[in-house]
């Protein structure tokens, strides 16, 4: 017999400094506590707000920082299976193409710090980031993917490319 578990709408934002460097926030609650993610939240779904307007309304309340549609460029999809064996998630991620003036301050949900892509993998981020998402924004930050990842507590995800649409490069 297969568990009902509640289905979520989230977004996640890459956002980077001058320096190229990533905004990471360092969780206080669940999912991921203390891990460190790209901002991001769920979709206010009652008053049928878009993924865009998530994203906008998220990178204002986390990272104080005012951005438009047009800043941010839409990259992937994932929709995780049985996530943290709590959950189903649908995740849009943005990169942000505005960058980031100074280090936000701490919010309830966690502290920031800044990192470089490189020193990313040495610390402790979720392990669906480490299988997927930070190798999906190397490939794809600036065409589109979208894919599925059964998640387990108990192993690593397995992810599925469902779609992917590269940009055609000039030359």
């Amino acid at each position: 017999m297969t568990q009902t578990l509640p289905f979520r709408i989230s977004v996640l934002v890459f956002l980077q400094d001058k320096n190229n460097r990533f905004l990471l926030l360092q969780r206080k609650k669940s999912p991921n506590l203390g891990k460190w993610t790209p901002i991001g939240g769920k979709l206010e779904m009652a008053i049928g707000e878009s993924p865009f307007e998530c994203a906008i309304r998220e990178t204002k309340e986390e990272a104080g920082m005012d951005i438009q549609t047009e800043d941010l460029h839409l990259f992937g999809m994932i929709s995780e299976k049985s996530y943290e064996g709590s959950g189903h998630w649908l995740m849009f991620l943005f990169h942000c193409k505005k960058h980031l003036e100074q280090l936000p301050p701490a919010i309830p949900e966690g502290d920031f710090a800044f990192f470089k892509r490189e020193d990313i993998e040495a610390i402790e981020i979720p392990d669906a980031d480490r299988e997927a998402l930070w190798k999906v924004f190397d490939d794809h930050k600036d065409s589109f993917v979208a894919m599925r990842a059964n998640c387990s507590p108990q192993k690593k995800p397995e992810v599925i490319v469902e779609q992917c649409l590269t940009q055609k490069k000039d030359g």
